[in-house]
């Protein structure tokens, strides 16, 4: 599995909790965002086209659309407003190993309790404890939805930086675009008191 560093602080892939939500779940959420074997073999493909674009993606990400977004920016912060330069070195390396896993994990039990961890580390029950700082209590589950859209906008320059057609660029994009569905939904699960 590529890994964009040895030692990624805070990363459990493998070792995270099991999901509540069941693999039958996962293949029903797969089966309603239409997920087909040619997404399989194009989000392979976006990962070897983004395996070496990852800093600069999540920096354009973060620096260059979340910093200039004060409702989005204020949960990578102090209470206070603070930067907190440790934690956005630690979680920006966790943010760019999400784009691989995206990427290339299978979508097996170990990916779909990976996706129960990163949801609950947006939540009350996890922020700020996997690297013991003191920011905002939690993400709310708005913000990450009204994200997705950003980042699935802003993927498309850098799944055709290595010339590849204009179709095999708008397949890696519909399958990361998919992808990111899949997960978003994965993610509401621990946001909900209500039947998921």
């Amino acid at each position: 599995m590529k890994k964009v560093a040895e030692q990624i602080s805070g990363y459990t892939y493998g070792d995270a909790g099991v999901s509540p939500v069941s693999l039958q779940d996962l293949e029903n959420l797969k089966i309603s965002v239409g997920w087909t074997g040619e997404d399989e073999q194009y989000r392979r493909m976006a990962g070897e086209v983004l395996s070496d674009q990852t800093r600069p993606l999540v920096d354009h990400w973060r620096r260059g659309i979340i910093a200039s977004i004060p409702n989005l920016i204020r949960h990578s912060r102090t209470p206070d407003g603070e930067p907190l330069p440790d934690y956005q070195t630690k979680s920006g390396l966790r943010f760019e190993q999400w784009v691989l896993d995206t990427c290339f994990r299978p979508y097996d039990q170990d990916w779909l309790n990976y996706q129960q961890e990163i949801a609950l580390r947006h939540t009350s029950l996890k922020k700020n404890l996997t690297d013991g700082v003191n920011s905002t209590p939690h993400v709310p589950l708005r913000d990450i939805i009204a994200f997705i859209a950003v980042m699935n906008e802003t993927i498309k320059p850098y799944l055709a930086a290595k010339g590849h057609t204009t179709e095999d660029v708008e397949k890696m994009h519909r399958a990361w675009t998919k992808s990111l569905q899949l997960q978003v939904a994965l993610w509401a699960q621990p946001y909900s008191n209500a039947e998921w």
